[in-house]
């Protein structure tokens, strides 16, 4: 029971990671704040991971909004404040990653990537961080960067930059959020088998290829993310501050 008594907000928790997290993070003891697009193809989803938050003996409630809206952030903290009088942890997974070439990338696709990656992520934080520090107490944020954050990819180039600014974010706020006992750190997946890239690895070719990359040798599943979340959630992470941890099977330091 790492979490007990604490409430966690989680961006993005309708499915994936976010779902993942959420569930651990309830057997650890936390009421979770599940934040979520507002799609009514979520819904069904919501209810379910509710129901199963609840027979674990812990609160949860639903807030539908976009992430790149800069309002959202205010939305999830006031329901987490008015269901469960804290907000203790504040975790940025929401993101989308809809993979295009660079010469001819609209603009459109461009703006709604930066805004839900990493625009929306930024007033979230900061709404967050806000009621962490009128609280007195402290608290955690965690953001979900990525592997990308450190490589490159070719039908990538809107999304990796906004993997990099998560992770440039969560430097910058463990200095400035420090003073008040905020601690800010980011994950960084390598390839997680969820709905952001559940077409680009229907291709049994490349999917056997990043299989192969990784020394584990297998893809990763949203779960391998809650223990690294939960971990960075609690107190035993109480001098872990502006760190990045990759969750990617040590993908990143195979070099042949």
């Amino acid at each position: 029971m790492l979490l007990k008594d604490k409430t966690v907000i989680i961006t993005g928790a309708s499915r994936g990671i976010g779902r993942a997290a959420a569930l651990e993070c309830a057997r650890q003891g936390a009421d979770v704040v599940i934040g979520y697009s507002g799609s009514e193809s979520s819904r069904s989803g919501v209810d379910a991971l509710i129901e199963e938050i609840q027979s674990l003996g812990c609160g949860a409630v639903a807030v539908g909004a976009p992430a790149g809206d800069p309002e959202t952030g205010d939305k999830l903290v006031e329901a987490a404040v008015s269901y469960f009088g804290t907000v203790d942890v504040f975790v940025n997974n929401a993101g989308i990653c809809p993979f295009h070439s660079f010469l001819d990338m609209p603009r459109e696709t461009y703006l709604e990537t930066v805004n839900t990656n990493l625009n929306g992520a930024f007033f979230a934080v900061q709404a967050a961080a806000n009621q962490m520090k009128r609280q007195g107490r402290g608290g955690a944020i965690i953001a979900v960067s990525s592997i990308s954050a450190l490589v490159g990819g070719g039908m990538q180039t809107h999304y990796t930059p906004t993997k990099a600014g998560l992770l440039s974010l969560m430097q910058s706020c463990a200095i400035a959020l420090g003073p008040y006992g905020i601690r800010c750190n980011a994950l960084l997946p390598g390839t997680i088998e969820t709905d952001i890239n559940k077409e680009d690895l229907a291709d049994q070719e490349k999917r056997d290829y990043m299989a192969s990359r990784t020394p584990l040798g297998r893809l990763g599943r949203p779960e391998d993310l809650a223990g690294p979340i939960v971990f960075l959630a609690s107190d035993m992470a109480a001098y872990v501050t502006g760190a990045s941890l990759l969750v990617d099977g040590g993908m990143y330091v195979n070099l042949q």
